[in-house]
């Protein structure tokens, strides 16, 4: 337990941060999600407007990845593997309807 004032500052600040990291998490997560979902509907039904849908959630999971490695959130290594996996699961899906 935090006995003097500095030490019981920092561990609200960490704690603070915590939260603040965790949600960020999150909404990379659901940003990946909504990039595989989208392209698996390209995939089942490929038409101009999903392949739009796929290529706007990309740029966006893409975005948001960057900014958490940036922050420090995740791991350089960890957000290039998941840009990757993105990628590759996009270019599948493109690929398989043409």
């Amino acid at each position: 337990m935090a006995n003097n004032k500095s030490s019981k500052k920092r561990v609200q600040v960490a704690e603070r941060n915590r939260l603040e990291n965790r949600s960020y998490k999150s909404a990379v997560r659901t940003l990946i999600k909504r990039c595989l979902t989208a392209s698996e509907s390209y995939s089942k039904e490929p038409s101009e407007e999903t392949k739009t849908t796929v290529e706007l959630t990309l740029k966006a999971a893409f975005s948001k990845i960057d900014k958490a490695v940036k922050r420090g959130i995740l791991h350089r290594n960890a957000g290039a593997h998941q840009k990757s996996r993105l990628s590759a699961i996009t270019k599948q899906a493109s690929t398989s309807t043409v």
